[in-house]
């Protein structure tokens, strides 16, 4: 059978006839578009994955009314299928199960090769909104040319996975007197809340993926850098690269000489441009001077800037960085970032096994079941006592986020309370300077909501004022979540008795060793309950913090403000089995796999602890106990449902029913033998 031959050559010359008879200035393969785009697109790793080079085989740069600039990047292709691969859920196709790169469908496919390029646009430009355009045919029976055309979204706002802006038979579209409405048609896209979460959840999957090829890497290849050191260089980098629009220009790879003259050596130039960067994003200048000089100290040694071939090892790490993760802060993912980081540069290090074990982050989903356990909303005023990276903040940011946009119809009302939110209702407080640095670079990445994020001892230090603006003010606390130090007074209890101390109404959600409840913080627990109720005490999964901790954890929710009550009804909830499998190699891309509805149990819990068990759906009542604890006892806090072992009438006639077959199976049984003796 004769090999069907791509018609590549034709499909490229019908649509640059489209473009020149638009008049459009378009470039081709080889041709320079800007210096910003050919040098994104020559970072960013090949179609077949390799170093660079990546060729649209066309490419604009078009302008709309409102001045804002779209890449436009064009793939062509010669055969009859090879349009576009889509996965199982309808997004294009350019990730393998292992959350790499799927190579093959890049290389194969117009548009999926198209979506790549734009990924490069994303990760190595200041252009946040790219058009990828596939376009592929064949000839039929009579040698006329049949084609079709792909036209995708590719944007920070759909994390660049893409969206199909529509159907088209050409590109008459970007035309200039026709850009304006296909412009409006993208701004009409939307993604449904259930979407936007199924590729966040993508997303983040791929970050892991990333994250453990990254830490593997310098873990490997890397020499003399100390955990604080791999902290810093990792946070240095990321704010030297994400710069300010207009105001700061991101550092570049090619920015860094490994230069032996004073004043110039890579570690040097990172620390003025993190002085540039902070100062314009307006940190208390206090806060500019402790960060800095936590970096210095690494990227200032002699070591990591001396050249050895002609390159620094701070520029190899910054490398390293900026290309594995550049993609994922720079789209604007709303996600514990630095958290992910965290837990995966320590879980490479001897880390769990010294004085600071009790330093394990929230996972995600727990964050945000924290969250809505505290019943934060868009007016909360949220704090955290042991801020880790700050992810239970980021957490809460985000819903607090989430809930303005449903709740405020008003563009510039909405604008105005999302700024409030970040500078004024967010509070957290960490102890540990190099983990402070994370929770920092998380909420900057956020966007930012590192204003009061403060280097303290929440129990010694804070007189529960802000700590940026309003100094003066006391923060008016209303929500308090937390995942505090183990090993501190209580397994931690300490923490919460002094935060709810400091407030007047709201709700708390803590999740603690269970020990907690059940004696080792017997006093503290009395103390709390003399002001504040109980309201719930769940059983979490005993792996729930798999490959860093395996004690038992609860959740505690409180009401605060008001005394328990000997009668007060206390939901106890064994969610043992949260639905979710986790595993703990250190090289797979997703340790944690949703094997039993485990987002409907996540969120059957928050209804059962708001509303009872009238809400009772995958649960049972021998995981769902309501009963009472003794507010002058603290050590009661973890009970189960009653196992009831008297037996009933129904027990009874089964055990009869039971031994009457038994006996009636063994009479018809010796009958047959005695029968079967008789013939022979």
């Amino acid at each position: 059978m004769a090999k069907i031959k791509s018609i590549e050559p034709n499909i490229a010359d019908l649509v640059n006839g489209w473009l020149k008879n638009y008049k459009l200035d378009y470039k081709l393969e080889q041709e320079s578009l800007n210096a910003e785009i050919d040098k994104a697109l020559d970072e960013y790793k090949s179609k077949n994955g390799g170093s660079g080079g990546n060729r649209p085989d066309a490419k604009l740069l078009l302008q709309d009314k409102n001045l804002n600039y779209y890449p436009v990047l064009i793939e062509y292709k010669g055969y009859k299928d090879k349009l576009i691969k889509l996965d199982e859920n309808g997004n294009v196709d350019n990730r393998n199960s292992k959350n790499s790169p799927n190579y093959k469908n890049i290389n194969d496919y117009a548009v999926n090769g198209a979506v790549h390029y734009a990924n490069a646009i994303l990760h190595y430009t200041s252009y946040t909104q790219v058009i990828a355009i596939g376009v592929t045919g064949y000839k039929n029976d009579k040698e006329e040319i049949k084609h079709t055309i792909g036209v995708y979204y590719v944007s920070k706002e759909n994390f660049g996975i893409g969206q199909e802006i529509g159907k088209y038979t050409d590109l008459s579209f970007l035309r200039k007197e026709n850009f304006d409405d296909f412009i409006k048609k993208i701004s009409e896209l939307s993604l449904t809340t259930e979407e936007l979460e199924a590729l966040k959840d993508k997303r983040e999957k791929e970050i892991n993926a990333s994250l453990v090829k990254l830490n593997n890497d310098i873990y490997a290849s890397e020499k003399g850098l100390s955990e604080n050191d791999r902290v810093y260089l990792v946070s240095a980098s990321i704010m030297a690269n994400l710069g300010i629009p207009g105001e700061v220009s991101p550092l570049e790879k090619s920015d860094l000489k490994s230069s032996q003259e004073e004043g110039n050596t890579d570690g040097e130039i990172i620390i003025r441009k993190i002085k540039s960067f902070l100062k314009k994003k307006n940190l208390p200048y206090t806060k500019q001077k402790l960060i800095v000089r936590s970096l210095e100290n690494t990227l200032l040694s002699d070591n990591i800037n001396k050249a050895v071939n002609g390159e620094s090892q701070l520029k190899r790490i910054f490398a390293k960085i900026i290309d594995d993760l550049g993609i994922y802060y720079k789209i604007g993912l709303t996600t514990d970032f630095t958290g992910k980081l965290f837990n995966e540069m320590y879980s490479w290090l001897g880390f769990t096994q010294d004085k600071l074990n009790d330093v394990v982050l929230t996972p995600s989903y727990v964050a945000n079941l924290l969250v809505k356990l505290a019943r934060v909303d868009k007016d909360s005023y949220v704090w955290d006592f042991a801020t880790g990276s700050a992810g239970l903040l980021v957490a809460a940011m985000n819903e607090m986020i989430i809930d303005a946009k449903e709740k405020i119809k008003s563009p510039a009302e909405l604008e105005q309370k999302i700024l409030q939110i970040k500078a004024e209702q967010l509070l957290g407080l960490e102890v540990l300077s190099n983990i402070y640095m994370l929770a920092i670079l998380n909420m900057i990445l956020m966007g930012d909501g590192s204003s009061n994020i403060l280097n303290k001892d929440s129990l010694t230090d804070f007189d529960g004022k802000y700590g940026f603006g309003k100094t003066e003010e006391t923060f008016p606390a209303t929500a308090f979540i937390l995942n505090p130090p183990y090993s501190a007074q209580g397994n931690g209890m300490v923490f919460v008795e002094k935060a709810l101390s400091m407030m007047n109404k709201g709700y708390a959600a803590i999740i603690i060793q269970n020990s907690a409840g059940s004696g080792k913080a017997k006093e503290i627990n009395q103390k709390i309950l003399e002001k504040n109720t109980l309201l719930a005490s769940i059983k979490m999964p005993i792996d729930l913090f798999v490959g860093k901790s395996s004690v038992q954890t609860n959740i505690y929710v409180f009401r605060v403000g008001e005394r328990h009550q000997k009668d007060e009804i206390v939901k106890f909830i064994d969610f043992s089995n949260d639905g979710y499998t986790r595993s703990n190699r250190k090289k797979a891309s997703n340790n944690l796999r949703d094997t039993d509805r485990a987002k409907e149990r996540y969120e059957e819990i928050t209804n059962l602890v708001r509303f009872g068990k009238s809400k009772l759906n995958i649960f049972t009542e021998k995981e769902y106990y309501e009963g009472h604890i003794d507010p002058n006892n603290g050590a009661d806090w973890n009970q189960s449902a009653p196992i009831d072992t008297r037996p009933k009438l129904e027990d009874f006639k089964k055990t009869v029913a039971d031994y009457l077959a038994w006996e009636v199976a063994n009479l018809i049984k010796n009958t047959d033998q005695e029968e079967a003796k008789s013939k022979k």
